[in-house]
């Protein structure tokens, strides 16, 4: 009896003790997004699963059940496609295929430029070029000499226009060039960019890293050498570079480990960040606003039409503020990843355009002039990367590039244009000109009746699609076809440099309409009252069944 009273009291004391555990587990599971982007071991598990099968010629044009008559509209349209671009970009294709062998960049973007299902076909019959020879003011050439009204913004580098880029590489080549690549010591401008940078930033101290995803693993090691904790916190869909602890999920054959991803805007993700000891640091990615909880968007992922984007800047501020609050309240170090909207928002970047402080802010890509950099700026106590009471234990960081004396000279030119009177009016009703731009093409798409639309945050656009269908992603060849220069995640994402005027967005317009329009009269948009996002994902899930089991 004793025996069993002490046995039963000993088992009531461990599930006592192991509750809170369980607690905390289940707090963190319902603080995850629901979808595959926000549980990373699972998406994994599933990719592994997926099987590879590709559509032939006939299927490709018919996976929607479209009719006869469309499926012949639809093979005209790619067979005119195909041989304009094999007329009018000859030699920039010819670059491009004599590269690909040597390049898995090219080959990379190139097979994900659509669902994977199409993409086979597609190589064979559509190729897009990826070598160019110009830039002026908003417009890129290709080797053929064809001029594009560019939308790429060089993956956010382009925030004044390429003309403005070319003038700081050339004026920082101009002033650091009696020093030249001497490494190591600082050539005089990078005091000036010091100081420069604390005022923008309204931080203390400035390392210089290569790269944006060298900046946010910089951030990340000193928060957790302050900290003395392990983890990390991400939301769901964010993008902070391509080193483990940020990327989780696909892409990373690692797996996750001290790394939480939790949802956005969510006041679950609040409470785990109240009720933990290990968290060292959040990072947020302001670009999500657009998005939230939902990963970059891209061509290849328009298997259907469920994706949707829209900016409400007052939610997003609110949820900033809350996250500013707690962890404050927790010691958890807030770190702005801005690599990629710094200074296109406004001149303190989104510090200054939600009205909240970080702790730590890291910057990349305009912040170099045109050249390859990475900064953080941070609390002088965070950025401290040894302690005098103990020699042995410091935060160690170097870089072999880190301070480059020509990407210095080129910051250098960067920031002393940011001052310009010229450059400071571009930020001037920034938001009423880039919304008023967005509505207008939302209009015009509207009263053409094409199944299309455009969600902004400020001059960074994503486009997405009103009707169920299977085809979205050929409107990047028709846009590419009527002269506007994409990136490889096609649609997904539109970047304008802050200098368009009114007559090249206009000029925009006129192309993105004629290239809808064209898409539509080919038969892509075909409509259907049985044809639903869920029919659509039903028949895929079907599909991919029926290749895994042949596959076994």
């Amino acid at each position: 009896m004793n025996e069993t009273f002490f046995l039963s009291a000993v088992a009531l004391a461990a599930g006592a003790a192991m509750l809170p555990l369980g607690l905390r587990r289940l707090e963190l599971s319902r603080a995850k997004h629901p979808s595959l982007t926000g549980h990373s071991r699972m998406a994994k598990r599933i990719a592994g699963l997926l099987p590879g099968y590709a559509y032939d010629a006939d299927r490709f044009f018919v996976s929607d059940g479209a009719p006869a008559e469309v499926i012949e509209r639809r093979r005209a349209g790619l067979a005119a496609l195909a041989a304009l671009y094999r007329t009018r970009y000859a030699r920039s294709l010819a670059a491009t295929a004599e590269a690909r062998p040597g390049l898995p960049d090219l080959q990379f973007t190139g097979a994900y430029r659509v669902p994977f299902q199409y993409s086979p076909y597609l190589r064979e019959h559509l190729q897009v070029g990826a070598f160019l020879q110009a830039s002026h003011g908003v417009t890129i050439e290709d080797l053929d000499g064809n001029v594009f009204y560019d939308l790429t913004g060089s993956y956010g580098v382009n925030v004044f226009g390429y003309d403005f880029y070319k003038e700081c590489i050339a004026e920082g080549a101009s002033l650091v060039q009696a020093l030249g690549p001497v490494l190591g010591a600082y050539h005089p401008c990078v005091s000036s960019n010091v100081q420069r940078l604390r005022e923008i930033s309204g931080l203390d101290a400035v390392s210089f890293h290569m790269s944006g995803t060298e900046a946010v693993m910089q951030a990340v090691r000193l928060a957790r050498y302050h900290t003395r904790r392990t983890h990390l916190v991400r939301f769901c869909g964010a993008y902070h570079g391509w080193w483990d602890d940020v990327q989780p999920g696909l892409g990373n054959p690692m797996p996750p480990r001290e790394t939480y991803t939790l949802r956005e805007m969510d006041d679950r993700a609040l409470r785990v960040l109240r009720n933990r000891s290990d968290i060292a640091c959040v990072l947020v990615n302001p670009l999500q606003a657009l998005h939230p909880n939902a990963g970059a968007p891209s061509d290849s992922s328009l298997v259907d039409s469920g994706r949707r984007a829209g900016f409400d800047r007052a939610a997003y501020a609110d949820w900033l503020k809350a996250l500013r609050k707690v962890c404050t309240e927790r010691g958890i170090v807030l770190i702005f990843d801005e690599v990629f909207v710094g200074f296109r928002l406004a001149r303190g970047g989104a510090q200054e355009y939600f009205g909240v402080r970080a702790d730590m802010v890291t910057y990349g890509k305009t912040l170099g002039g045109g050249l390859p950099v990475g900064a953080v700026c941070g609390r002088g106590d965070l950025m401290k990367r040894f302690r005098e009471d103990r020699p042995a234990d410091i935060c160690f960081a170097r870089g072999t590039f880190n301070s480059h004396p020509y990407v210095m000279g080129a910051m250098h030119a960067f920031l002393d244009r940011l001052e310009r009177p010229e450059v400071r009016a571009l930020y001037d009703g920034i938001d009423e000109r880039w919304n008023g731009r967005a509505q207008l093409l939302n209009a015009r798409l509207q009263e053409a009746g094409v199944p299309v639309q455009v969600a902004n945050l400020s001059s960074i656009w994503t486009v997405f699609y009103t009707r169920p269908s299977r085809y979205n992603w050929m409107l990047q060849y028709y846009l590419r076809a009527e002269g506007l220069a994409l990136s490889w995640v096609g649609t997904g994402r539109l970047i304008f440099s802050l200098n368009y005027s009114d007559a090249d967005f206009d000029a925009v317009v006129q192309r993105f309409m004629a290239a809808a329009r064209a898409m539509q009269a080919d038969g892509w948009w075909w409509d259907d009252a049985g044809l639903t996002n869920k029919s659509i994902k039903r028949e895929i899930l079907r599909e991919m069944l029926a290749h895994r089991w042949q596959g076994q």
